[in-house]
């Protein structure tokens, strides 16, 4: 179980003080600070933070600690926010035929090292059915009509709704999410794309590295948006290929690389490391 722990995001424009009224605020309330991270980007003049705090050192709940920083948020025009670590977050995977992003965080999810709830797994296929029912989790076939695509995601819309879902995360899912769907959930819909993107985005990059040759083929894990594996980018990482790898290599070796970058990058997501500021972030790992 996770400490009771609450956790304090900020990002606003830089400007003297920031560190000072906020530690100072936590001080005078006796709170301990048990993780802290900042950072301001020279470019843009913008300001991250985010701060654990023990719970049990406030005298007050998290709807008081809101109440209490609201001032000090609106003085130095703030976007923020408050959550308890102790709350595992929704999060819905959705995946198609390919089972290694999918068991990965299953094993990491049973072992504890993602603390979340999984309500359901849906999928476009039925392959996933035994894995995920094997887990006692809820598994959701919402099968994806190319002709009609619009009344599957209405379909899949209605599960996530249900289901409540605070995190959907695409382990493989191989359809392109509609617009709608991206901005309802924006900031909220993680994806791994199977390479070291902006490089070979779209479909079939390991066949493309495999044919330019590429000495190191990689995953990058980002947040989804409308425009296709263009989003923020959460994990990266990368491995060597020789050149008589064939492509069969190249997606085995990328595999391994895949899971555990979807995995990191989930894991940052939920206890509050991710920072999204454009198109871009800022990740206290």
């Amino acid at each position: 179980m996770t400490p009771n722990r609450l956790r304090l995001i900020v990002s606003c424009p830089d400007q003297v003080g920031i560190v000072a009224a906020v530690s100072g605020f936590l001080a005078e309330q006796g709170g301990s600070i048990t993780e802290a991270s900042q950072h301001c980007d020279p470019v843009t003049g913008q300001f991250f933070m985010r701060y654990e705090i023990d719970a049990a050192s406030l005298p007050f709940g998290s709807a008081e600690l809101r109440a209490q920083f609201t001032p000090i948020a609106e003085r130095f025009a703030m976007q923020w926010q408050v959550h308890d670590a102790s709350r595992p977050r929704r999060v819905v995977p959705l995946v198609s035929r390919m089972e290694h992003c999918l068991g990965d965080i299953l094993a990491r999810w049973r072992s504890g090292e993602l603390v979340m709830d999984i309500p359901c797994i849906i999928s476009n296929h039925e392959d996933m059915r035994d894995l995920v029912e094997w887990h006692g989790i809820t598994f959701h076939h919402v099968p994806v009509d190319p002709q009609n695509k619009a009344k599957a995601f209405a379909r899949l819309n209605e599960l996530l709704d249900a289901h409540q879902a605070e995190v959907v995360v695409l382990a493989r899912y191989m359809q392109i999410l509609p617009p709608d769907l991206c901005q309802a959930y924006a900031g909220r819909v993680i994806n791994i794309h199977h390479s070291f993107l902006p490089s070979f985005v779209g479909a079939k990059p390991y066949q493309r590295a495999f044919d330019r040759g590429v000495k190191l083929i990689g995953a990058t894990c980002h947040y989804v948006t409308d425009q296709l594996d263009e989003g923020p980018i959460i994990e990266q990482d990368v491995i060597r290929v020789r050149h008589d790898h064939s492509v069969d290599d190249l997606v085995r070796l990328g595999r391994d690389v895949e899971r555990t970058v979807l995995s990191r990058g989930l894991r940052y997501h939920l206890e509050d490391r991710v920072l999204i500021h454009a198109n871009k972030t800022v990740v206290f790992a």
